[in-house]
């Protein structure tokens, strides 16, 4: 009857070590999101639809601040396409990130102030700081996805 008893405690300690091996890792998935984000924002600035919106989820939610949302990836990677054509001189740079993860490990909200830099109508260097917050889901292949992004101005463009 030993056996039995001993069996159940292999079992249990098994059980043990792998929930503790399976815990989401907080900093490492903060890691992949701004790497996934760095590789995004690389698109914009490349002014490549496709590789600017390869994070989205198909039923993502996109907000700015001043003009409808765009819903679904299509429209998000129209918009964005609309963008670059208008507004060819567009570029990013990232002031700072944080990612905060859920304790699930199954979402996560990256937020970030960089600033927008463009040509103006008078053709002067235009530079505004902004925020763009993403809420994150991990998707069935264990992909990070953007669920929802929301793009505000923290100030009024102005000559760089």
């Amino acid at each position: 009857m030993k056996r039995p008893l001993f069996a159940a405690a292999g079992m249990v300690t098994l059980a043990i070590a792998t929930a503790a091996s399976s815990a989401p890792d907080p900093a490492a998935i903060a890691t992949t999101i701004k790497e996934d984000v760095a590789r995004m924002i690389a698109g914009i600035n490349a002014h490549d639809p496709a590789q600017a919106t390869a994070l989205d989820a198909p039923d993502i939610i996109s907000m700015e601040a001043g003009r409808p949302s765009s819903v679904g990836a299509d429209a998000d990677r129209s918009g964005l396409a609309m963008v670059f054509k208008y507004v060819p001189t567009w570029r990013l740079t990232v002031i700072e990130a944080t990612v905060d993860v859920a304790d699930s490990g199954e979402m996560a909200v990256y937020r970030c102030t960089a600033n927008q830099e463009f040509t103006g109508d008078d053709h002067k260097a235009m530079i505004e700081k902004m925020n763009y917050i993403a809420g994150f889901k991990r998707a069935a292949d264990g992909s990070w996805r953007v669920a929802w992004s929301m793009v505000a101005p923290m100030e009024k463009p102005h000559p760089k």
